[in-house]
């Protein structure tokens, strides 16, 4: 690997913009399933199947994708990846019917994948002492586009009436974005060429030699399915509260949510000092505290706003943690790694969504309350009971 410069704060704060501006991609459709739904004539569970779609084709972008970190330059390989986003988008904000809005939704998910670029491209920068507060920075980042996507959907949504027009702005988003990365972002070679058969057909082979990669990828599915059970439903849920609850009601929830998101710096120098499993265990506790908190008092605003925080800082410091520890496992590897967590982390998310979905179509806000703590549980056992059959150093 050519030396490269050491990371700028510049720099970091330049990826943590780069992942929160693309990921945002992924969730603009949330805070508006309401108006999709009135628009396309279909039932809530029907369209839940757009951020369902969106988040398997991110785990496809994550599988197909992102290993190519390993192998090509990787400055050209983010600002490649975000200017398929810009023609992505045309496609969703066009599409004609709820058919076409899924397909397009997929795609634009697959080639939003800049973030889990970005966040290797920071750690590799970092020097090792500071590579869990830089990583944390990046996905602070992240998770404030997560959030505020949900919010400037539905602002954006209420004000002009028209659910595509957050689209549309985020096409201009995403040019300026590519223009700027191609500008600052220093060249990062990879120590090799890799053949690109060869490098999926590592990751089978990572999979099956890591237990600790494994380990934490099932955590991580089980976090972020439980944060999708949530947000996929919240809309719905504030619809049935008041009539007068629309997408701007909702998108102030992402709002609330970006308290959850300060725990990234403190997480990631806790990650730097304190053993995994106490810290991914106190995270994953939270998550099920939200959900328990949500379910008693989810018939109010109050409720589910401390809801929202405990939810989203839970996430946050488990997924960071995760994140933290698999990258520790083999430095020129940190793209193929991160794939394999990211699909699985994705893929538990698409669970999510669609269940979440379907207990809310069936039997309402405690059935999706039940089913985000489920996950919880789900993310306590493979943290914990994993760990006990394969004991692993911390």
């Amino acid at each position: 690997m050519q030396t490269s410069p050491p990371i700028s704060p510049r720099l970091v704060g330049l990826l943590a913009i780069a992942a929160g501006a693309t990921v945002a991609n992924l969730y603009y459709s949330q805070p508006l399933l309401v108006e999709i739904a009135t628009e396309f004539k279909v039932q809530p569970a029907a369209v839940s199947v757009v951020p369902t779609a969106t988040q398997l084709g991110y785990a496809a972008g994550l599988l197909l994708l992102v290993p190519l970190g390993d192998s090509m330059e990787r400055r050209r390989l983010i600002v490649a990846t975000t200017l398929c986003s810009v023609l992505m988008m045309f496609g969703v904000a066009f599409a004609p019917t709820l058919g076409w809005l899924t397909l397009a939704s997929f795609l634009l998910g697959a080639v939003s994948v800049v973030p889990q670029l970005a966040v290797p491209f920071a750690a590799h920068l970092a020097a090792p002492e500071q590579r869990g507060r830089i990583v944390g920075i990046v996905m602070s980042g992240l998770l404030v586009g997560i959030l505020l996507s949900r919010t400037l959907s539905g602002w954006i949504g209420a004000y002009t009436g028209n659910w595509r027009d957050i689209y549309l702005l985020a096409i201009g988003v995403m040019l300026m974005l590519a223009v700027l990365l191609q500008r600052t972002l220093p060249r990062l070679p990879p120590s090799r060429p890799i053949p690109y058969t060869a490098l999926l057909a590592s990751l089978i082979h990572l999979v099956r030699s890591e237990p600790v990669l494994r380990r934490h990828a099932l955590v991580g599915g089980c976090g972020f399915a439980a944060f999708s059970v949530f947000w996929t439903t919240l809309a719905f849920h504030l619809h049935q509260l008041s009539p007068g609850y629309g997408s701007e009601v909702a998108g102030m929830f992402g709002l609330i949510g970006v308290t959850g998101a300060l725990v990234a710096p403190l997480a990631g120098r806790l990650a730097d000092r304190v053993a995994a499993p106490v810290l991914n265990g106190g995270a994953l506790l939270l998550i099920l505290l939200a959900f328990l908190l949500m379910g008693l008092t989810g018939a109010t605003l109050p409720g589910l706003a401390l809801g929202v925080v405990l939810l989203d800082a839970g996430v946050q410091a488990s997924h960071l943690s995760n994140q933290t520890r698999i990258y520790a496992l083999h430095p020129d590897l940190r793209n193929r790694l991160n794939a394999i967590y990211m699909v699985t982390y994705f893929l538990g998310g698409a669970a999510g969504s669609a269940l979440g979905g379907y207990a809310w179509q069936h039997d309402g806000w405690l059935a999706v309350c039940a089913v985000g703590a489920g996950f919880a549980v789900a993310g306590m056992f493979a943290l914990f009971a994993i760990g006990r059959v394969n004991p692993l150093p911390n």
